[in-house]
């Protein structure tokens, strides 16, 4: 009689058993095998992994925009001939009033939306990082100061906000980028100062404390970055947000400026044509609905890694 086979061990070899040693010798060991667990945890989720390819695609698109359109997107062709022709192998999506190629202004339209996103990012998640951190350190009157300021924004609409203040800076990408910044904080403001309220009463605080810290070093060096996860995700899941109300604002003539070929102001356009021309409005809308899509799913992946107890 033979003994019972022995058991398969899952034992990892190799690069992966340095990533998933219990004892880096490293920080940057400790780091790698950190983001190696949260990139398992993440593709996992096959919907977030869509929303990546969306926004990987995206961000090559923009880079590549000169090698991809096949047309210029600021110029069109003969008004004659080439005026609102339908999708086809020269036009592979049409062209609109102006004889131009919807395709190639799609591609470079993706530089813009790009160029909104991080901008914006970039401007209001410092913003709001740094008043809820100060907001929730230092409580009394400066909280209640700085959190009734946030209350004022967060009372209004962000695209009547944004609106307002575009009417007031004038039309223009630039001004809209900054309209949608100053609209952007106030939630990544709250987010910041619930977390921070839970961090500032903690034991390694109390010992950064008794090291002689400053308040400035404790908030830059101990608080911001445990915040930072929490607002990671939800500034992507803002991004959608943020593509929509630029969309807006190029729909209303408030963003980008013609012949810039923004998708909100390609969707204005097309709307005069929409009954027997409908790509010229579609396929830009298409665009926006895609890449609103992939930032969506991409936020909901990270928010089960960078978050777990957001996790079902």
């Amino acid at each position: 009689m033979t003994g019972a086979p022995l058991p398969l061990t899952s034992e990892p070899s190799g690069m992966r058993a340095w990533l998933l040693s219990p004892e880096p010798h490293s920080r940057w060991q400790a780091r790698l095998g950190r983001f190696y667990l949260g990139w398992r945890s993440f593709s996992r989720n096959p919907l977030a992994v869509v929303g990546l390819g969306i926004v990987i695609l995206l961000i090559l698109v923009a880079i590549f925009a000169d090698v991809i359109a096949p047309y210029s997107p600021v110029t069109g062709g003969d008004l004659r001939t080439q005026r609102l022709l339908p999708p086809s192998e020269t036009y592979w999506l049409g062209t609109d009033d102006q004889a131009r190629d919807i395709f190639s202004r799609i591609v470079h339209g993706s530089r813009v939306t790009l160029f909104i996103v991080v901008l914006v990012a970039l401007i209001a998640t410092p913003i709001g990082l740094l008043v809820g951190t100060v907001s929730g350190y230092l409580g009394g009157w400066v909280d209640t100061v700085l959190m009734r300021i946030t209350d004022i924004f967060l009372a209004f609409p962000r695209l009547i906000l944004a609106l307002a203040f575009v009417a007031a800076l004038g039309p223009g990408i630039e001004n809209a980028i900054i309209a949608i910044a100053i609209t952007s904080w106030p939630p990544y403001a709250r987010i910041a100062r619930a977390e921070t309220l839970m961090i500032r009463n903690s034991d390694f605080i109390a010992a950064v404390k008794l090291q002689g810290a400053s308040t400035p070093r404790i908030i830059l060096g101990h608080v911001v970055p445990l915040c930072l996860s929490s607002l990671i995700v939800r500034v992507t899941l803002d991004m959608a947000g943020i593509i929509l109300t630029a969309a807006g604002l190029g729909f209303l003539g408030l963003g980008a400026q013609p012949p810039m070929p923004e998708w909100g102001a390609m969707v204005a356009t097309g709307r005069n044509y929409l009954i027997d021309q409908w790509w010229v409005a579609a396929m830009p809308g298409i665009a926006i609905f895609v890449v609103s899509l992939g930032f969506n799913l991409l936020g909901d992946g990270l928010r089960d890694v960078l978050d777990p107890k957001a996790a079902k």
